[in-house]
């Protein structure tokens, strides 16, 4: 069995995955990941009966890097999306923990289990927001996220005709499920993408 590790969780989405902007989803939802967790180990899980869980930094950005790395194989198999990554960690020591948060991803087609955790409802939730905050970086002059402000991502929001196949209502689930306001979800979200930017392409 193989040790689970960022850098070997980068070779298998490498390995599985050749689509550059698919890959950069990918990275920017782990360091998002990443973020978050930190944010709820300094400032309290803000959502009753809910706990951080034991996975570690680490394993919050691996969990990122890997959610979609089937997702060039499955794109016209949509109820084998996860399955076919749960079937290639079966080589790697990978928690129980962290196996449940890939079954939960994707359950409206594969109804293995249901999103209950925080870091399933911080996946949930971030997973629609990076690709969100990508094309509010587009749109900028340079087409760099340094010029991005929380301020302009919730503007964007509110325009139906901005991206408009990003879901919004999954991301704004932060408020009931994790009890983050929006505006501070976006920002800890923005920040992340910003601090690794060079991943990202942008």
């Amino acid at each position: 069995m193989k040790d689970l590790t960022v850098e070997t969780a980068k070779e298998l989405l490498h390995k599985n995955m050749q689509n550059v902007n698919l890959r950069r989803h990918c990275y920017a939802v782990g360091k998002t990941l990443r973020a978050f967790h930190d944010y709820y180990v300094s400032n309290g899980i803000k959502k009753e009966g809910m706990s951080l869980g034991s996975l570690t930094s680490d394993q919050w950005e691996i969990i990122g890097i890997l959610h979609d790395s089937d997702w060039e194989l499955t794109t016209n198999d949509p109820n084998n999306h996860t399955i076919m990554l749960l079937n290639w960690l079966n080589e790697f020591n990978a928690p129980e923990e962290m196996l449940d948060v890939f079954r939960s991803h994707n359950t409206r087609h594969t109804h293995l289990r249901e999103l209950e955790t925080i870091l399933e409802w911080t996946l949930e939730c971030c997973d629609e927001l990076t690709g969100f905050i990508v094309a509010a970086a587009l749109v900028q002059p340079d087409k760099k996220l340094s010029l991005v402000s929380t301020g302009s991502v919730l503007k964007k929001f509110k325009q139906k005709e901005f991206a408009r196949a990003v879901d919004r209502s999954q991301i704004a689930q932060c408020e009931e499920k994790l009890g983050i306001e929006l505006s501070e979800f976006v920002g800890v979200a923005l920040k992340a993408m910003q601090d690794n930017s060079d991943l990202m392409g942008l």
